[in-house]
């Protein structure tokens, strides 16, 4: 028997229950919303509760809504048509529109790749001592021969237990002394401060929850899933059993998104009731997190906030390369696909390196890592409006979509998560001109 048909023989076995078949149950929701939280992300929520405590806890609740229903209309795009955002465009856009938005996913995507290696390295060095570059590397050609090399269906197994590594955080929480009145105020009574500091960290909490580079690679992983299951086929044409597909995509998307947040509010709760009590409001990034928490929380708090760094990046750096290499690849109509061997498809695998191999060079440059990461969230901030809109006004094409065009509450919910995203992109604007 084969290892699908085996996979699916033990999913179906009655009674059968465990965390395995739990998370074999789960797709690409899972694994885009637990890459959410990667190692810059950790820097920003980290940041955030340092600086201004439990206050700004609203936030998660604010995006979980938001991120759910951007996340859920880029899925279904991917598995109506069979194609990913980009490919998308492609059939249906103008190219200009397709090379830009390509072209500034890469570069914001190449840069974060770079801070999370470095930031990864960083919390090692925390961990063992040693040489920061060589860590660098190692992590780069780790995570990235893993994709080209591994069976495809074992590396998604892979990536869905590297998420496991997030509960590091929720382990964090529970080691340290948390108002807990305080922290459930600031959750469900947002108290505004009209501060550049404040409005700057809401508008960095926003860019780090809905990134671009998470719509394309939940597309592209629903378009890929489906192409390699001989008993799928795009739902725009073979639309039997489209009712249970989205239920899955909505179910997937909704546990990919919670997990994400639930893992961002514990590190800012961790922070608001370490950092920020003790005054200690200047942390940049995960890795002074990391080392800043030993004096107050002890070593143990310090060892499991550096690993889950570790296991982070080792989880966004293939999704952030990835899916740089599905929005170049299906623009161009190269082959794609994870599944595929390399020599099947070269130039997707080549700019899937390529990327990851310029983040590594650009850790032995000057460019200094918290400028680099601010201009990656500026240019993933300014890239996330244009797609968003492109998407929504792509889900609602009969064109694009045929009958399962996006309209209802979906719909209306993924205009104000678009909303949303355009003022705080002007206030960025604003906060960066005055």
């Amino acid at each position: 028997m084969s290892d699908t048909s085996q996979s699916k023989a033990d999913d179906q076995a009655p009674g059968k229950s465990s965390p395995r078949k739990f998370l074999r149950a789960l797709g690409p929701g899972l694994i885009t919303g637990a890459s959410d939280d990667d190692p810059s992300g950790i820097g920003t929520y980290s940041q955030a509760g340092a600086q201004l405590g439990y206050g700004i806890g609203w936030t998660m609740l604010l995006t979980f809504p938001l991120m759910v229903a951007i996340q859920e209309i880029s899925a279904r795009v991917g598995r109506v048509t069979g194609l990913g955002i980009s490919g998308n465009v492609r059939c249906h856009y103008p190219p200009a529109l397709l090379h830009g938005i390509v072209a500034l996913l890469f570069l914001a995507n190449t840069i974060n790749i770079a801070a999370d290696l470095g930031a990864m390295a960083d919390a090692t060095k925390l961990l063992i001592g040693g040489p920061g570059m060589l860590y660098v590397v190692g992590f780069g050609v780790l995570s990235i021969g893993a994709q080209i090399f591994f069976d495809y269906r074992r590396y998604v197994a892979v990536l869905k237990w590297l998420t496991l590594c997030l509960f590091a955080y929720v382990a964090a929480l529970a080691v340290v002394k948390v108002d807990w009145h305080a922290a459930l105020s600031g959750l469900l009574m947002p108290r505004i401060t009209w501060s550049g500091d404040y409005l700057t960290t809401v508008v960095a909490i926003l860019g780090t929850t809905i990134s671009p580079y998470l719509f394309f690679w939940q597309a592209s992983q629903e378009a890929e899933d489906e192409r390699i299951d001989p008993d799928k086929a795009p739902l725009i044409e073979k639309p039997l059993g489209a009712a249970m597909e989205f239920s899955r995509i909505r179910a997937d998307t909704i546990v990919g998104m919670a997990f994400s947040n639930l893992i961002a509010l514990s590190i800012i709760t961790t922070a608001a009731a370490t950092l920020n009590v003790a005054g200690k409001t200047d942390i940049q990034t995960s890795a002074q997190a990391a080392e800043a928490l030993r004096p107050i929380a002890g070593a143990f708090a310090e060892i499991i906030f550096a690993l889950g760094i570790v296991g982070t990046g080792l989880l966004a750096i293939p999704v952030l390369a990835g899916s740089t290499a599905y929005a170049v690849g299906e623009g161009q109509r190269w082959l794609v696909g994870l599944d595929r061997k390399p020599r099947e498809a070269v130039a997707f695998y080549g700019v899937l390196a390529l990327s990851a191999a310029i983040g590594i060079a650009l850790n032995f440059t000057a460019i200094n890592p918290i400028e680099a990461l601010y201009w990656s969230a500026v240019i993933n901030g300014v890239l996330a409006v244009p797609v968003m809109i492109l998407l929504m006004t792509m889900s609602h094409s009969a064109d694009v979509m045929g009958s399962f065009k996006i309209s209802g509450p979906l719909y209306w919910l993924g205009w104000l998560a678009t909303a949303v995203m355009s003022v705080a992109v002007v206030a960025m604007a604003v906060g960066v001109l005055f």
